[in-house]
């Protein structure tokens, strides 16, 4: 996952907050043009092509292709495993946070 999509999700977040708060949109910090949803969903596509990439890697190696090295077939697959337990780690969070916000006495 890129460092620029989380700076993204974090401005947007802190701008939210800000406006929850009641500041005004001019005094927080500018989302830079992000859409946290957008954002998201494209860190999810990342995921979603490593996985898939991975996968049809280890099917052609299992088919007996012999341009597959066994070496990248398994550093793909857990380059999705990892990807995939960093985007559950992150849902976790926005879970998390959204429970907190739910649970704020107004």
């Amino acid at each position: 996952m890129d460092t620029q999509g989380i700076e993204n999700m974090l401005s947007v977040l802190r701008s939210t907050a800000a406006q929850a708060s009641g500041k005004t949109a001019e005094s927080a910090p500018a989302a830079g043009g992000a859409d946290f949803a957008a954002v998201l969903k494209n860190s999810i596509d990342k995921v979603s092509a490593t996985q898939e990439q991975a996968n049809q890697m280890a099917e052609k190696l299992a088919a007996g292709d012999t341009s597959q090295n066994l070496h990248e077939v398994m550093i793909a697959l857990q380059t999705a495993s990892v990807s995939f337990q960093e985007m559950v780690q992150v849902r976790n969070k926005l879970v998390t946070a959204y429970q907190d916000m739910m649970n704020m006495q107004v």
